[in-house]
């Protein structure tokens, strides 16, 4: 019986990189951290231990840290596509290189009533960013993920399917809540990835805000389309939006109304709502 060998690929993840620059009175810093993946010519490798085309993933992990002394760090994207042209040069045997990279986002520590030089503080949410590149070109993505949002208005879930197991009520006026993860792909030569990326992450908040939402699904496709209809450089969107509930307490035994103002958060079982949208 013959054996094939199918898909393959390997690389080094978990790559953890802190860039500081260092200018007179002021530092700016990037924390990323960096997953970087081969697909190529390894078959030997695999079925004959030939390891004469296989670049070492400690090279991987050392040519992150060498790339970033030698390129800004500024937006995530580009950081990204310099791993990626370096791979491809230097590695004919390699046919498609995939680098997946996450920015812990920090702000500075307010000191005196001003922003201060050196310190710093960060916030759950984190921006993302992949490149998957052949010779033949890259396709780009960018991203937000940990992102969390909460409304107290403009919510409601009603008209929804029910059958005997189905015991929830219908609310007009709920609370929303979740934690916005999306990834864009960007299409287009000369992109100005920081200023796309602020801008797509302003619009998903201020649709999320202002949405009269029948539902998460409905709040979901708003704000994909919202990001599609206003970014000429954005082509798809995909996001990932979990259902974080706030239940209303029941006060009634202790005699005492409750107007919609104490809730209780349960975080699990949460459901998920997930899309992509796209321009045809």
């Amino acid at each position: 019986m013959a054996i094939k060998l199918g898909e393959n690929s390997y690389g080094k993840s978990r790559v953890r990189l802190l860039r500081v620059v260092r200018q007179n009175g002021r530092h700016d810093i990037k924390e990323l951290t960096l997953a970087i993946r081969f697909e190529g010519d390894f078959e030997a490798a695999h079925v004959r231990g030939d390891n004469s085309k296989i670049l070492p993933t400690d090279t991987m992990k050392n040519t992150v840290y060498a790339l970033a002394r030698q390129y800004p760090v500024e937006a995530v994207e580009e950081f990204c596509l310099h791993l990626v042209e370096h791979f491809l040069t230097y590695n004919p045997q390699v046919f498609l290189v995939d680098v997946e990279a996450s920015e812990n986002l920090w702000g500075r520590i307010t000191h005196g009533g001003k922003p201060h030089p050196s310190a710093f503080m960060r916030s759950g949410e984190k921006r993302t960013a992949r490149v998957t590149g052949t010779r033949e070109g890259n396709t780009i993505h960018g991203g937000i993920d940990g992102l969390v949002v909460l409304k107290t208005t403009k919510s409601a879930f009603e008209g929804f399917l029910r059958d005997p197991y189905t015991t929830l009520k219908e609310d007009r006026n709920r609370i929303l809540s979740t934690v916005i993860r999306a990834q864009w792909r960007y299409e287009g030569n000369e992109i100005e990835f920081s200023p796309v990326w602020h801008a797509a992450r302003q619009t998903i908040l201020d649709t999320f805000a202002e949405h009269d939402s029948h539902s998460l699904q409905h709040t979901l496709y708003a704000m994909g389309e919202a990001v599609l209809q206003s970014m000429d450089n954005i082509r798809e969107i995909h996001l990932s939006l979990p259902n974080k509930h706030f239940n209303l307490v029941d006060l009634s035994p202790f005699g005492m109304d409750n107007p919609a103002e104490v809730f209780v958060a349960t975080d699990e079982p949460h459901g998920l709502i997930e899309a992509t949208l796209r321009k045809e």
